[in-house]
């Protein structure tokens, strides 16, 4: 039940209460959900990215956590699409689900979740909190798979609907995204602090205003949808992301023999709901937005039952204390 309240209370709440702030300043003001999703995309997210990345050191042990997360993307591919072909979807309904299935909210849900268990009881030892590094390293690790895979084969699958493949290529190079990759590595490896550069206090301005912009355009784009939650197609998204993700991270786990805290942290952070920015790759590429925004309202709602369920299973399962 603690772990219940904590997750509804720190986690949930407060991302609705943003999330109903935007839903509420479009019904008074119609805003523009395109502009919103252009600062997202263009600013704010390579933001988050470069000083991601610049910042975190990531030791060797990491690179299988990458590779962990970088199969959770490609499985999770190959199950949507089975399932999309079975269902017979067409192509821009194909995209949305198999988008809502693979990318999800690693970074305004998932980090602050890894903090928050690993920092809390029973993972105090004598007023420390010694397995919270470790934890939020391998999330980090986790969010840079999800960030590169979202805001480059994600916009690759919403382009496939309306665009030539070619097309869709070269709107993925024209983001800024992939150059903040390289960019924060290449300066990592040079001898000088790149954080005492003037630009540094803007990309961290930028980087905070991320999480905040993209839960308000979800409820901007919210307020413009015709809420009907009678989609089954909708709940089939929401229950192969809630409970087919933890489910394949397991047995991953187990074949990587991955225990305690990095097990934990991994199979926590495959719990949980769709990625916001899916709802707004579907905007940007005006990829059935309705689908999409549902899918991400109705993942996010139900994870707090889910994510305390695996929350628990995890301690059980991987204990580290």
């Amino acid at each position: 039940m603690q772990a219940f309240l904590f997750i509804i209370t720190n986690n949930i709440i407060p991302i609705f209460i943003i999330i109903s702030i935007g839903y509420l300043l479009n019904k008074k003001f119609n805003l523009d959900i395109l502009t919103l999703s252009k600062l997202n995309f263009y600013i704010f997210v390579p933001s988050f990215i470069f000083t991601s990345l610049y910042t975190t050191d990531i030791p060797v042990e990491m690179l299988k956590v990458l590779f962990f997360a970088v199969l959770m993307v490609l499985l999770n591919m190959v199950v949507g699409n089975l399932i999309a072909r079975i269902k017979g979807y067409d192509t821009a309904l194909k995209s949305a689900f198999v988008n809502s299935i693979m990318f999800y909210n690693s970074g305004n849900v998932g980090l602050p979740l890894i903090t928050l268990v690993f920092s809390s009881v029973p993972y105090i030892i004598d007023g420390q909190t010694p397995y919270l590094e470790l934890a939020v390293t391998t999330q980090i690790a986790v969010l840079v798979v999800q960030n590169i895979t979202t805001n480059t084969l994600g916009f690759f699958n919403a382009g496939r609907a309306k665009l030539h493949w070619k097309d869709s290529i070269g709107k993925i190079v024209r983001m800024p995204v992939i150059y903040a990759i390289p960019s924060a590595l290449t300066l990592k490896a040079l001898p000088f602090d790149f954080t005492q550069v003037p630009v540094w206090p803007a990309l961290q301005y930028g980087r905070n205003a991320m999480v905040v912009t993209a839960l308000l355009a979800l409820g901007v784009q919210l307020s413009k949808t015709s809420l009907e939650f009678k989609d089954k197609d909708v709940y089939l998204a929401v229950a192969i992301r809630l409970l087919g993700g933890p489910l394949l991270a397991f047995i991953l786990i187990s074949l990587f023999r991955f225990n305690g805290v990095i097990a934990q942290t991994l199979l926590i952070s495959s719990s949980v709901p769709t990625a916001v920015n899916c709802a707004l790759i579907a905007v940007e590429y005006n990829n059935r937005p309705d689908f999409a925004s549902q899918e991400v309202a109705m993942a996010t709602l139900l994870s707090a039952i889910t994510l305390t369920i695996v929350i628990y299973m995890a301690r059980v399962l991987f204990p580290v204390v």
